[in-house]
């Protein structure tokens, strides 16, 4: 990392895995564009990018037609290719998505739809006797299985997407949370951590902290990001063989969370989980962790209440899940009947920067919005990470409109 440049003609706020894909892309197509990554922590892909299961999505869930269903599709193909490329470790160990009573069918049914409609390479449907032949000592009437479906080390993709910034010219400066954005003389003045820097144009992809800086540049306060922490645990080293790949519940529809379920990870590790709990801080990885400003955040948004009183139940769910001798893992051993509770252990956290609408709606797609001279990723929730790529080229795409860049100089 380097010290920050005090001017640029661009800057990109956030080192996660989206910002260091945008700076790269645009990198890319403007090899003469001065391009300063600033981030708040003192490392890279500090908060969700390294927070996570590390599953590469295909696009069985989204709605066909919506962005997340065309990006996803997309981002994860090129994702590959990138990985293959960079020499980075990347199996293809498949998911099942299981339904384990005739209520779960119609929902299926739903999934499969929207899945054949988006493109997801191999999916097809199974009977009992199918899904068990893929993973053995799963239990369900049916199931979907989908092939392509991946994990990754996502810290490790986004640390390659810094090396591909650097080497083109661009500079990542960290421990630099933005305290003041303010457009002034045509310009950007940043005032952060380190000092000051003046663009021409910023972009933000600043995570569970995007509300803030938009409100801050003189944006609009709707949608907020209200956090939630997602616990996992894991599974004994004796007990692995029980998954061979991903298996996932039928999610609720209405929810964009998909249940506590089991991944495998790319360093052998098997997740079950998560938990989706509101959490007290946006960097909530510690279950006592309280920030006031995060709290007062929270429970001053007139959506909060609106999505308690819609999601009171779930919510209810969601606390037994985590309470001691809570129903965790029972929930997982509804398609894996041989779990059990001593078969896990340790485990991990991270933080869903969930964007909530005054309305009380759960923003499940991603969101853009612009103020003078800025471009904001107000929302980019999972399959943020798999889309990177892809979404990098939207936002470059849309960079290009907003900011009325020359045409590109490279491909």
């Amino acid at each position: 990392m380097s010290e920050p440049r005090g001017e640029c003609d661009l800057v990109v706020v956030g080192a996660g895995i989206i910002g260091l894909a945008t700076a790269r892309e645009l990198l890319r197509r403007y090899p003469d564009m001065t391009v300063q990554v600033l981030e708040r922590e003192a490392s890279i892909a500090a908060h969700q990018t390294g927070h996570n299961s590390g599953v590469i999505h295909q696009g069985v869930y989204y709605t066909p037609g919506s962005l997340k269903a065309r990006l996803c599709v997309e981002g994860a193909r090129e994702l590959y290719d990138y990985c293959d490329e960079r020499g980075i470790p990347a199996e293809r160990c498949g998911k099942l998505i299981v339904a384990t009573d005739s209520g779960e069918l119609l929902r299926l049914e739903e999934l499969e739809r929207r899945g054949a409609a988006n493109g997801v390479p191999g999916l097809r449907r199974l009977d009992a006797d199918e899904l068990r032949e893929i993973e053995p000592h799963a239990s369900g009437i049916a199931a979907l299985h989908s092939p392509q479906t991946g994990i990754v080390d996502y810290a490790r993709v986004a640390a390659a997407y810094a090396e591909d910034v650097t080497s083109a010219g661009g500079t990542i400066g960290t421990e630099c949370g933005v305290a003041a954005v303010t457009p002034a003389n045509g310009s950007v003045r940043i005032v952060h951590g380190r000092g000051e820097t003046w663009a021409r144009h910023a972009l933000f992809c600043a995570g569970a902290w995007s509300d803030r800086l938009a409100v801050a540049a003189g944006g609009d306060a709707d949608p907020r990001i209200v956090p939630f922490r997602g616990a996992y645990r894991l599974l004994r080293p004796n007990r692995r063989a029980l998954v061979r790949g991903m298996i996932y519940p039928v999610p609720d529809p209405e929810l964009p969370f998909l249940g506590v379920h089991l991944t495998r990870r790319i360093d052998g590790e098997v997740l079950i989980g998560p938990s989706a709990l509101l959490a007290g801080a946006r960097d909530a990885y510690a279950l006592g962790r309280l920030v006031p400003d995060d709290i007062r955040s929270t429970l001053t948004w007139p959506g909060s209440y609106r999505m308690a009183l819609r999601f009171w139940r779930t919510g209810i769910d969601e606390l037994r899940h985590v309470l001691p001798g809570g129903t965790f893992v029972a929930a997982a051993a509804r398609y894996v009947p041989e779990l059990r509770e001593g078969d896990v252990t340790g485990g991990f956290a991270g933080v869903r920067a969930q964007a909530v609408g005054r309305d009380g709606r759960l923003v499940d797609d991603f969101v853009f919005s612009h103020t003078e001279r800025a471009l904001h990723v107000r929302n980019a929730p999972s399959p943020g990470a798999t889309s990177s790529l892809a979404i990098a080229r939207h936002i470059a795409d849309e960079a290009a409109r907003t900011f009325d860049l020359p045409a590109t100089t490279a491909s």
